[in-house]
């Protein structure tokens, strides 16, 4: 029984860079396409059930982030589906996407970079989400390039959101 778990661990199971890879290619295609290079997937019983990227340029969207997009591409998942999923994301998800997370009940996040951009992490882990971190420099340049090449577009979107994307603590709604 161990010797077949384990076999299943080394030959079958997927590593998260191996998705996170996969995450990072819907990013680029939100660039190729003039958006903001942030990419998911959504991954369920070591499979990739759907795919996404942000689009609130290319959509002229306020909520087409891409782990929204992501979730909203799996279709209607039940229950028991989402508790099986992990969502892959290049950088830290906002507030919003977190809270899809939670609503959802998906019970695994992998972010591929956090220090360009700083989400709500902490809302995450205290609705008892796993967040793992890769640290991945791939992501971390992507989005670098991006925002040097693009301060005014990023510029724009950030003020949209008051300038963060990390939960305010203790109430503190103050600019």
């Amino acid at each position: 029984m161990i010797i077949n778990i384990i076999y299943a661990l080394i030959f079958f199971m997927k590593p998260d860079t191996y998705y996170m890879a996969e995450a990072i290619n819907e990013a680029e295609k939100s660039l190729t396409e003039g958006g903001i290079p942030i990419g998911a997937v959504l991954v369920k019983d070591d499979e990739i059930i759907s795919r996404g990227h942000n689009r609130l340029i290319q959509n002229d969207s306020v909520i087409l982030h891409a782990e929204m997009d992501a979730i909203e591409n799996a279709g209607r998942l039940d229950y028991g589906d989402y508790r099986k999923c992990t969502l892959y994301t290049t950088l830290s998800p906002c507030p919003m996407c977190s809270g899809a997370v939670i609503l959802y009940n998906i019970p695994r996040v992998v972010i591929g970079e956090n220090t360009t951009l700083m989400g709500a992490e902490n809302l995450l882990e205290c609705n008892d989400v796993e967040v793992v971190v890769l640290n991945d420099i791939r992501c971390r340049d992507l989005f670098l390039r991006f925002s040097c090449n693009n301060p005014e577009v990023w510029d724009e979107e950030l003020k949209k959101v008051g300038n963060t994307t990390e939960v305010k603590q203790n109430g503190d709604n103050s600019d």
